[in-house]
């Protein structure tokens, strides 16, 4: 098995003078899930190297178990320190994709045209693609093999605008995860903030929040093993 996991390289948020980037959850638990089932990783960014992480995400109320165990795994962190660049990826080489959110996706990833090609690639090759909490923003673009938006029709969960509120970033973020995936056409649904939910429309894997990164991962991991 060998799964991608596409990191944010974009640190700024938006004109607020403070940093984002990818959140550590949403990396970690999908990583050490994967991991453990005996998956070949390989982790890209499009700048390629250390992925920005969102100082939010390193705070202490936002801590799980599987974020202390990254903090105990150099390896781990070695790997993260050395993303691949996006544009040296080639879809054809990776059975599943995983993107981790964090507010950085919005800026970059949302709108790379390698991304956008990457995701395309491997949901027409009838591979898994997975995206948690702002992550599904990445699927602003991307297009199913039928010309029309990958997202429309499809049953989908993303941040929600209700916990884009809570986190007072409604005015800051780019778009809102919510309202863009019903303005393409998704099946958007969702459960209470902060709750895990996960939705599975064929092979695209979406999750709300931070909660549901390792659901997802699960998810992922079920398909793969079909």
């Amino acid at each position: 098995m060998n799964i991608l996991l596409v990191l944010t390289s974009h640190d700024q948020l938006g004109n607020t003078g403070h940093k984002t980037g990818f959140w550590l959850e949403e990396f970690a638990a999908p990583y050490y899930v994967f991991k453990d089932a005996g998956a070949t990783l390989t982790l890209a960014s499009p700048l390629g190297g250390q992925p920005p992480l969102d100082p939010k995400s390193d705070d202490p109320s936002a801590q799980t178990e599987a974020t202390e165990r990254f903090k105990q795994d150099p390896e781990a962190q070695q790997a993260l320190a050395n993303t691949v660049r996006l544009d040296t990826i080639s879809a054809a080489d990776y059975d599943a994709v995983f993107y981790p959110g964090g507010h950085g996706p919005l800026w970059d990833l949302a709108e790379d045209p390698k991304s956008i090609a990457l995701i395309e690639a491997m949901y027409a090759a009838g591979k898994p693609v997975a995206a948690v909490c702002h992550a599904p923003g990445v699927l602003r673009h991307v297009k199913a093999p039928n010309g029309e938006l990958l997202v429309k029709g499809k049953s989908v969960a993303g941040f929600t605008n209700t916990e884009e509120a809570a986190v007072q970033l409604t005015d800051v973020v780019p778009f809102l995860v919510e309202d863009m995936l019903k303005q393409s056409g998704a099946d958007y649904s969702k459960i209470a903030d902060w709750q895990p939910y996960v939705v599975r429309s064929e092979n695209l894997i979406t999750g709300q929040n931070p909660a549901s990164s390792e659901p997802a991962a699960q998810e992922l991991l079920q398909l793969l093993q079909k």
